[in-house]
């Protein structure tokens, strides 16, 4: 289902992938720095949660701006949280590369802005190739919003990223308060490819992981 967000005297393109059953629980998932919501990981992600029961709206945001794409995904999270059509107990925020950042800041700012109101919707976060560092500028890493957030956080990476060195990572994770994990993708560079393996097969990985992760955590805010 095509929609346009209301972004300030914009609109912003998005894609609601529907389960066939009434979704309680959906992922807001946006694109990195370059590309668009029809990112084809984005699209697979989004068709494979949707065949499992959970909602997923993807949009795209142009512009290579943090701050600005930040203000995008807030928008895109206060639309789905007054929608009349998808009525959801709480959505997860997800992002690939510079989308994910900007995830990050966004649940970093509404936990900062409203005290409780928004921690209740908002489940967690997911980071597809979480830029941490430009490449080869290992000394600058991109860990504040990071470090301040609480609710359960999941990245996926590449091991040879090379925005994304694994043990800074790792180091950043350790110092993390919020619940998190890890999911290294062998071999596998900032998009996600990997010699010998097909765009697929790898795309199935991250789905499953994306997918168990986020049952694991819906199930333990409701035992």
């Amino acid at each position: 289902v095509k929609v346009k967000i209301p972004f300030g005297n914009k609109y912003l393109d998005a894609i609601f992938s529907v389960p066939e059953k009434k979704p309680t629980y959906g992922v807001i998932l946006t694109h990195g720095a370059g590309g668009d919501m029809n990112f084809p990981h984005l699209v697979s992600l989004a068709a494979y949660l949707a065949s499992h029961g959970v909602l997923c709206l993807r949009f795209t945001c142009k512009g290579l701006n943090v701050a600005y794409r930040t203000k995008a995904f807030k928008a895109v999270v206060e639309y789905l949280k007054l929608s009349d059509d998808y009525k959801l107990s709480g959505v997860f925020l997800a992002g690939r590369s510079m989308g994910s950042r900007a995830a990050a800041s966004v649940i970093c700012q509404l936990s900062q802005d409203d005290g409780d109101d928004d921690e209740g919707f908002i489940q967690g976060l997911v980071c597809l190739s979480y830029p941490l560092h430009r490449p080869k500028l290992q000394s600058k890493l991109r860990d504040e919003d990071l470090l301040l957030i609480r609710c359960p956080v999941l990245f996926v990476s590449g091991s040879a990223d090379e925005m994304c060195e694994k043990q800074l990572l790792e180091g950043v994770v350790s110092k993390m308060k919020a619940p998190k994990k890890i999911h290294w993708i062998d071999k596998a560079n900032h998009g996600m490819a990997v010699k010998g393996r097909t765009t697929d097969d790898v795309m199935e990985e991250i789905n499953v992981q994306v997918f168990s992760w986020l049952r694991e955590n819906v199930q333990l805010e409701h035992k």
